[in-house]
Order: structure tokens, then C-alpha cells, then sequence
């Protein structure tokens, strides 16, 4: 659940996610190492994925709807 609005940086970045090579792999074929690689940056190191889950309420590897 989102606990504050959603500012206009957080969408920026969510942007950036959204068009990231390597995290638009990771939500097209579930599997493999770039999955996994996603699945371990986007808690704590990568600020576009954690923006993509504050924006989106998903994380970043998991599938569009």
C-alpha cells in the first residue's frame, strides 16, 4: 500500500525502470540470471526499481499487466 503521494521524481525514475534493458528482460522471460540479478538489485541498491514499486505497486521484475 502506498503511504504517501507518489511525487513527481519518484515517477522519473520509475521511468527510467521502465525502459531499463536489463529489468525489461527480467519482466518479459521470469527466468535466468538477469531475473535473478533484478530480484537482488531492486531491494536495496537500484533507486529506478525501488521508484517502479513505490509508482506502480509491483515490484520491477515481476510481469506487466
Amino acid at each position: 500500500m502506498r503511504t504517501a503521494e507518489v511525487s513527481s521524481l519518484d515517477r522519473a525514475l520509475a521511468r527510467v525502470c521502465e525502459f531499463c534493458p536489463v529489468c525489461l528482460h527480467a519482466r518479459h522471460y521470469q527466468e535466468g540470471i538477469v531475473f535473478n540479478f533484478v530480484k537482488t538489485v531492486e531491494q536495496g541498491i537500484c533507486p529506478f526499481c525501488q521508484a517502479y514499486e513505490r509508482v506502480h505497486g509491483r515490484k520491477a521484475h515481476e510481469r506487466r499487466m
